[in-house]
């Protein structure tokens, strides 16, 4: 689809917007429902929380966040990239009591939502200018490898011996070897199916969306199978063909487990735990992924939005932090303005945020119209989805594109990876920081220079020149976001790096994302003094002073 600036005019927005656009806004918000009520049990159920919970924080999603944030075109929903932290937090704070880890979790999820609110209202939405890309990066990737490991389990219908991540890596042969014959045959073909309709080219056929047909086929071969009903099979146990062992299995443990009504799938939280460490570090990984990762996709789908509207992050991430609220009171899932299904919503012509209200109203009409269809989805292709997903977080074509941005920032995201993999999401990011800050002061950076940089604003007639004195970086750079982003539209800006020392990847991907948001708004941005030295061939990669520089 070409995203190109829409000579249209910009659709009006609130009730006039509803009214001038509801029809593109209703289709685009059924197609999202369809790929949203599949991701949202996926995402509930890998998260150890009930599968209704999902659809709960997806409902207030659309029918209260996309009335008060401050985006056009974009889905709030539980998404995979909080799984890690969810599930982690449930088996900790729950100490193997999976419902009361649940009710504990809510309570945190309220906690880190009220601070969410805090940071929206303190104007805290540059908060994405405080990682470098190559630790976010490397934090989604983890997150699609723990994701991978967890679910691939579940896909086979086998349930793995308690213990860590890399035991839980090391049980996949055996967990392979000792499938449940029938929940493997719906997890492959589901996963056969995700990966061959992501490479059909049909733009008629590419509408319909792959989980919905995960779904409907999984509906198919579970009752095939006879999943809902107890039965044992027979399986070959070695090389040899010969002996064989039967396998009892329940039904019900394979399928979508949802209360009749969607009320009686509301549970309150617990705060009991409120002042002790796991919880306190539960509500810190909450807060932090969940609004890291909602203003990056928020960001991102920006850039989709064929009119070129700017969200207002930091309404934004308030929004969320009320619809997190309101879900952690009653049961739900904490969730983000989720990249999936806006970019779905972007790619079937929604015009303004009343698409996301109608997905939200089409789910809860669904749920309580047919719960019972929802309890017949076998829990293996649900597994499968989640499992695509992890790949797409963390695909080897991901290592590649970092890696030719430079050594520098494939070495940070690998770092973050290992650390997030070996510990957790806060203590992986932390180890990544540290990391860069230390490369930083190794290569010269003045540590005065760390957290202030240094630049000046000069304007003559239609120009405004942006010079730089000494390093950019990802740490000191947000003060340089905030006046670029205040700038008249329509100018010739400038930027001036001859007295620049080092300049980061993260910098100069704004800059780049800068540049292009601006001329798409009638101005025009160039670079000049940039005798720097690249650190690769990538047009974005950091770049330092050159030696014959340093010394003269």
């Amino acid at each position: 689809m070409n995203y190109a600036l829409s000579s249209s005019p910009k659709p009006k927005m609130g009730f006039a917007g509803l009214k001038e656009n509801w029809q593109a806004d209703l289709l685009a918000g059924f197609l999202v429902f369809l790929i949203s009520l599949p991701l949202c049990l996926g995402v509930a159920l890998a998260s150890g929380f009930p599968a209704a919970a999902g659809i709960i924080s997806a409902i207030i999603g659309g029918l209260v966040v996309s009335r008060l944030n401050g985006s056009y075109i974009t889905v709030t929903a539980p998404a995979a990239g909080l799984i890690v932290v969810m599930l982690s937090a449930v088996e900790t704070l729950g100490a193997g009591d999976a419902m009361a880890g649940y009710r504990y979790t809510l309570a945190a999820i309220v906690v880190a939502s009220i601070l969410q609110i805090i940071l929206g209202l303190c104007k805290a939405g540059s908060l994405t200018a405080l990682f470098p890309s190559a630790v976010v990066h490397g934090m989604l990737a983890a997150i699609g490898i723990i994701i991978i490991t967890k679910q691939i389990h579940i896909m086979l219908g086998v349930t793995p011996e308690n213990g860590s991540l890399f035991a839980t890596m090391a049980q996949i042969p055996h967990s392979l070897r000792h499938a449940n014959s029938d929940s493997a045959m719906i997890g492959f073909v589901s996963l056969a199916l995700l990966i061959g309709w992501s490479r059909i080219k049909d733009v008629f056929w590419r509408k319909i969306p792959a989980p919905l047909l995960v779904i409907l086929m999984g509906i198919a071969l579970g009752h095939f199978f006879h999943l809902e009903h107890q039965h044992s099979y027979r399986l070959l146990a070695d090389e040899t063909y010969q002996h064989y062992h039967d396998y009892s299995k329940m039904g019900a443990k394979f399928l979508v487990n949802l209360p009749e009504n969607l009320h009686g799938s509301f549970y309150f939280p617990d705060f009991s735990k409120t002042f002790s460490f796991d919880f306190l570090v539960a509500v810190m990984g909450i807060c932090l992924v969940g609004s890291l990762e909602s203003l990056l996709s928020t960001t991102a789908i920006d850039k989709l939005d064929p009119y070129k509207r700017q969200s207002d992050l930091d309404r934004d991430l308030t929004a969320v932090g009320i619809g997190n609220l309101i879900a952690g009171c009653i049961g739900g899932l904490p969730m983000i303005a989720e990249i999936v299904r806006s970019s779905t919503n972007v790619n079937n012509g929604a015009k303004t945020s009343w698409a996301g209200f109608f997905n939200g109203l089409f789910l809860l009409v669904f749920v309580g119209l047919f719960p019972r269809l929802i309890h017949s989805i076998p829990l293996a292709a649900l597994a499968a989805l989640l499992v695509y997903i992890g790949y797409q977080l963390a695909s080897p074509q991901l290592f590649k594109t970092i890696l030719s941005i430079g050594s520098e920032q494939f070495l940070l995201f690998v770092v973050t990876i290992l650390g997030v993999l070996a510990s957790n999401l806060l203590m992986g990011v932390l180890l990544g920081i540290l990391v860069k800050f230390a490369i930083q002061l190794m290569r010269g950076v003045w540590f005065s220079n760390l957290f202030k940089i240094h630049f000046t604003l000069t304007e003559t007639d239609n120009t405004i020149v942006v010079k730089l004195h000494g390093s950019a970086l990802f740490s000191n750079f947000l003060p340089l976001k905030k006046a670029l982003l205040q700038l008249e539209k329509g100018k010739t800006i400038v930027f001036d790096f001859s007295n620049g020392y080092l300049i980061e990847h993260t910098v100069m991907e704004f800059i780049e994302a800068f540049s292009q948001n601006y001329s798409a708004t009638g101005g025009h941005c160039q670079q000049i003094g940039v005798p720097l030295q690249s650190f690769s061939n990538h047009k974005l990669a950091s770049r330092i002073m050159t030696e014959d520089r340093k010394q003269g």
